[in-house]
């Protein structure tokens, strides 16, 4: 199976550099997206969902930082690595820049071979972190560290008992789930006392998820499952 192609979002106001990064990357196998300005790098990132940006600093109409403020500020971009890009060169610079939670922080000029090297660096070191708290089954997509869910990219507000629930068929997809394992595993407890609890969750999930209601599915007399996505 091909892996995606990781999309990387250059804000950089001077258009030459922007140009040089852009072909540097994509010759590097990487996608790329350009904003030229504070505003339209802020929409671009929500709209597009880049695996990594490249922050200018000294940008007009917004400037890096606040640029910066507001991607960490929403939900699609609050944990996108940033590496920032400045002329400048000051030690405060640099430092202000990785307290505000930059991942890396590079000043130009640059070499496009170090920059390379950085990008591919971050993105591993978020690649590793995410492995563990993010979890992907078709449309659905769970945030573990923050209990957050999202279907196809919307978030829909979750009980913890509801996400501890679709979180687990979904790990499981495919696989049907008794009723007595779900009642132990999300409750901690599997008498059929409490069955009627399992059908009541199961029930408002479906609710939740609209459209995709039909991915959980019953298994008459012995509990339910996740299904593949097509």
């Amino acid at each position: 199976m091909q892996l995606p192609v990781p999309k990387i979002l250059i804000v950089e106001d001077e258009p030459d550099m922007a140009e040089l990064v852009a072909f540097k990357l994509d010759r590097a196998g990487f996608q790329t997206v350009v904003a030229q300005d504070g505003l339209s790098a802020v929409k671009l990132a929500w709209s597009e969902e880049p695996d990594l940006i490249l922050l200018d600093l000294m940008l007009p109409g917004k400037d890096g930082f606040s640029v910066f403020k507001d991607l960490r500020r929403d939900a699609r971009t609050s944990n996108t690595p940033v590496i920032m890009l400045t002329a400048r060169a000051q030690t405060q610079d640099r430092i202000e820049g990785l307290e505000a939670g930059a991942d890396d922080y590079l000043t130009k000029p640059f070499s496009p071979k170090e920059l390379i090297l950085r990008v591919e660096s971050v993105l591993k070191r978020y690649m590793d972190r995410q492995s563990s708290v993010k979890y992907e089954c078709g449309v659905f997509r769970f945030d573990k560290n923050n209990l957050k869910f999202y279907l196809a990219k919307e978030e829909v507000e979750l009980s913890i008992t509801e996400f501890k629930l679709l979180l687990h068929l979904a790990e499981k997809q495919g696989i049907t789930q008794t009723r007595e394992d779900l009642l132990r595993l999300v409750w901690g407890y599997s008498d059929n006392v409490h069955s009627r609890t399992l059908d009541t969750h199961m029930k408002r999930l479906r609710n939740k998820l609209g459209e995709w209601r039909g991915m959980l599915e019953t298994v008459r007399g012995v509990g339910y499952r996740c299904r593949k996505p097509d």
